[in-house]
């Protein structure tokens, strides 16, 4: 490798080491989890035994022992509320653990009269006390959904909790009532009101006290969340985007993705000496980085320092999606993280590429018959457009979209036509010979990013749904023939995940696991476009650049791939306002016009 990184043999490949052990917190917070399933069951079941402990408890008050079982129950499902915190070696979450521990203990032993379920609570105290000091976590980015999904889980929870309740009591019932009967008791008794099933002696108070506990949790803990302090995610700001753009004109012919680094929804660590610059976007509890480090590579490792330091700080899990050999080289040497090839980028020489021979023939006939059907193709610097034609092009890339919200993290920009963006390149079909539809004679868009002063990388291709067959291609042959008028020698296009298994699994002599692995990615295709990307890129006859995932842990990688999905917006956890609640800022759409499928297959 150049530009300071040493020279290996191989591929960046996973790390073989051992399991790592658990961490203090990791232990803390499952012990905490048992321990609140310990006191949600000392809170819900009746006493199997008498024991010397009643006699105590027939001098304390009557309402006593109902109100111990519910705050047994409430301490319980606070700590399994807290457990995951916990682990994380969240500072408040240790903090609320320390205050209920006592109280469930407390509970235990006047409701269930248990010294043991006592002191198993006050026994996680003192490792709680004695680790303090690793329990130092900051708060993540917040969001008020979070109070939506609370009342809905915790409503859910308090409802099975409470049929629980009202049905462990069989002797102390007074008749048979019905599961309609027991589920508006559960329901009245969760707002604070009597319902329909009764019972003999005090039962009816620990019933009662119970459902009220778990409707004050519910109600208290999604009022907490719906209107606790602000910690909003981190966004780019202009004076460090400016910084970005600056190590990006001396170092951004480096890696393909490093223009995507700009997006605006990322923040950013610098290393101390300003000269690189990591980008990032917290998803879920995972740091997610995208792309190569930016800047001077021999100060790659103190950006990476910070932000290790920033994951540490926050207790976020670590990753990189998408970073070259090279840059999976530097993660893994200086954090100690593992690498796992996830795919290849298609990068096409602008030079090599040509129409003529006969593994460019499908690509040559089906250009020539859309340019035969009256459309043409434009590619111009986003500079060069006017205003105008700039917003039509952005009201038609977002009518064109075919989903809700935007896709694309690691590899697209998310925004068409800025200002800042002047360099950028858009590719635009069209067709005048034909009534024009809300965007005039426009049937298609690929818009492309800087790749340092020689390069360009693929951003998003939309179009018309009423546009012939073939538009992407016809715009990125269009793009590559006009390449050298822009000073423009290589072009990245889609990245397809896990091509080499493909490419692999369909050779003759292919082994019945790397077939049967390729048939699982065939059958995923089908909502995850993993084999149609690859037979897209290798039309152009592309060469193939590794991409790796870096990761920490083996364990981590569900995680994290799910955390990739939110990013890139193929899994939304937020629920979207319905259509004729949004503000719409564009013309009204055509149905005549086809509103597309997903277009911008980069993102997937």
């Amino acid at each position: 490798m150049s530009d300071g990184v040493p020279n290996r043999s191989s591929r960046v490949r996973p790390l073989m080491r051992g399991p790592r052990p658990e961490s203090v917190p990791a232990l803390v917070g499952r012990a905490c989890a048992l321990v609140g399933l310990l006191d949600v069951a000392a809170g819900i079941f009746p006493r199997f035994r008498q024991s010397r402990m009643h006699t105590l408890a027939e001098v304390l008050p009557g309402s006593f022992g109902p109100f111990a079982a519910a705050l047994s129950l409430s301490a319980g499902v606070l700590l399994l509320l807290l457990a995951h915190g916990l682990r994380r070696g969240k500072r408040r979450a240790w903090r609320a653990a320390v205050a209920l521990l006592p109280a469930g203990a407390v509970a235990q032993f006047v409701y269930r009269h248990s010294v043991v379920g006592a002191l198993i609570s006050l026994a996680l105290l003192i490792p709680l006390i004695a680790h303090r000091d690793q329990f130092r976590a900051l708060p993540d980015p917040r969001s008020r959904w979070r109070a939506l999904a609370n009342f809905v889980l915790m409503g859910a929870g308090s409802l099975v909790l409470g049929l629980i309740i009202v049905s462990v009591h069989p002797r102390r019932m007074i008749g048979d009532p019905s599961l309609a009967d027991r589920i508006t008791h559960v329901l009245y008794g969760l707002l604070g009101f009597e319902g329909p099933v009764d019972y003999q002696g005090s039962t009816s108070w620990t019933v009662a006290f119970s459902l009220g506990a778990l409707g004050w949790i519910t109600a208290v803990t999604t009022i907490y969340l719906a209107f606790r302090p602000e910690h909003p995610a981190a966004r780019l700001t202009d004076e460090d985007e400016a910084r970005l753009r600056a190590l990006l004109d001396r170092h951004g012919r480096r890696d393909s993705l490093g223009h995507f680094a700009l997006r605006r929804d990322k923040a950013v660590v610098f290393s101390p000496s300003g000269k690189a610059a990591v980008t990032y976007r917290v998803v879920s509890g995972v740091m997610l980085a995208s792309g190569d480090p930016i800047g001077d590579v021999e100060a790659w490792p103190g950006a990476i320092e910070r932000f290790m330091d920033e994951a540490k700080a926050h207790s976020w899990t670590p990753a990189v999606m998408g970073c070259s050999e090279t840059g999976g080289e530097v993660w893994t040497r200086e954090t100690g993280l593992d690498a796992l090839e996830l795919g290849d980028e298609a990068v096409v020489d602008v030079a090599d590429f040509s129409l003529a021979g006969r593994a460019m023939r499908n690509v040559r006939q089906m250009v020539k018959r859309i340019e035969r059907a009256g459309y043409e193709t434009r590619v111009r610097r986003v500079r060069d457009l006017g205003e105008a034609e700039l917003e039509r092009i952005r009201l038609a890339a977002e009518d064109w979209r075919g989903t809700d919200t935007e896709r694309g993290f690691s590899m697209a920009l998310g925004r068409v036509g800025d200002a800042a963006d002047g360099d950028c390149l858009i590719a635009t079909a069209h067709k005048a010979d034909e009534a024009p539809g809300p965007y005039g004679d426009l049937k298609a868009i690929l818009h492309f990013v800087p790749w340092g002063p020689d390069g360009a990388s693929l951003d998003l291709m939309r179009r018309d749904r009423s546009a012939d067959p073939g538009m992407n291609e016809l715009l990125i042959v269009a793009a590559l023939q006009a390449a050298p008028k822009f000073g423009i020698t290589r072009v990245s296009l889609n990245f397809a995940m896990f091509r080499s298994a493909l490419a692999r699994g369909e050779k003759i002599g292919a082994g019945p696991v790397l077939r049967a692995w390729r048939g699982l990615l065939v059958f995923l295709s089908r909502w995850f476009q993993i084999e149609s990307l690859y037979k897209f890129n290798a039309k152009f006859q592309p060469r193939w650049e590794p991409r790796f995932v870096v990761y920490r842990a083996s364990g981590d990688l569900p995680r994290i791939g799910f955390a990739a999905m939110q990013a890139e917006g193929f899994v939304n956890l937020a629920l979207p306002l319905p259509r004729f609640l949004r503000r719409r800022t564009k013309p009204a759409r055509a149905c005549a016009h086809g509103l597309t499928e997903r277009q911008d297959v980069r993102a997937a």
